[in-house]
């Protein structure tokens, strides 16, 4: 039985995971760099350190995330964490457009439907479809936790309001989709409280990374803290929160 704990971050061959991934090794955990380009993965890994290794992971592709909960189950017996951070912002914007000009392009009344799905199934379903398959590891653990990386744009809250600064960008593809993870994170907690798997939301914040053409304020270093930090929650941590660092709550 592996003797330290173990960890699977989805998307972690570059960004926020990659540095979700270091965080955790330096916290003594043995990390599974999740990459849909397996090749990625292993430079990811190398990068990382001896205690990671890369696995192949699609989280659109049932027969993939079936494989790899095959070999963490072979390789390691048990799943202490799972970060579900891979995600998309879109399929089809233009390099160099900015996040309002894509806004204008995926109104409710004109957005292509094709671009919903594509941008949902990863970011919504490909996280129920990782969680499911692993949940029977996660039950082998003995204080497992889940972490689904989602953002502010998605909070219905803020969004309501009208002095909201993010406000004019909330639109059906990526910010929806965030609300929607919301709306996961908070079911599956409250079906797993009873096991003692807590599962919690987080919000990297405005990083800069490939998701969002690096216009990002802030740096991975910053962006990958709180989903370490509830990644990390003892015992008497909460569960089904959704909050930005350093735990400040995010209203759904």
């Amino acid at each position: 039985m592996q003797d330290k704990p173990v960890a699977l971050v989805t998307g972690a061959n570059q960004g926020i995971g990659l540095q979700i991934a270091k965080d955790l090794v330096a916290h003594g955990f043995t990390v599974l760099v999740g990459s849909r380009n397996l090749e990625r993965g292993e430079a990811a890994a190398k990068e990382v350190g001896p205690d990671a290794h890369a696995i192949h992971l699609d989280v659109t592709d049932q027969p993939s995330i079936g494989a790899a909960a095959e070999r963490i189950r072979k390789g390691f017996g048990r799943l202490d964490v799972l970060v579900n951070n891979a995600a998309i912002s879109n399929t089809s914007k233009l390099p160099g457009m900015s996040i309002g000009d894509y806004a204008k392009l995926t109104r409710s009344s004109n957005v292509s439907l094709d671009e919903v799905r594509a941008v949902w199934e990863t970011n919504v379903f490909g996280v129920l479809a990782v969680t499911q398959a692993m949940l029977p590891l996660l039950r082998k653990a003995p204080a497992a936790r889940i972490v689904n990386v989602s953002s502010g744009v998605g909070s219905l809250t803020n969004n309501s309001d009208p002095a909201s600064p993010w406000r004019s960008i909330f639109g059906p593809v990526y910010p929806a989709s965030k609300t929607a993870l919301n709306a996961m994170t908070l079911a599956m907690s409250i079906e797993l409280e009873p096991a003692g798997i807590k599962v919690n939301a987080v919000s990297p914040g405005f990083t800069k990374t490939n998701l969002n053409n690096y216009a990002g304020t802030e740096t991975v270093e910053k962006g990958a803290r709180e989903a370490v930090r509830v990644a990390l929650l003892g015992p008497d941590g909460p569960t089904g929160t959704f909050t930005r660092w350093k735990n400040v709550t995010i209203p759904w």
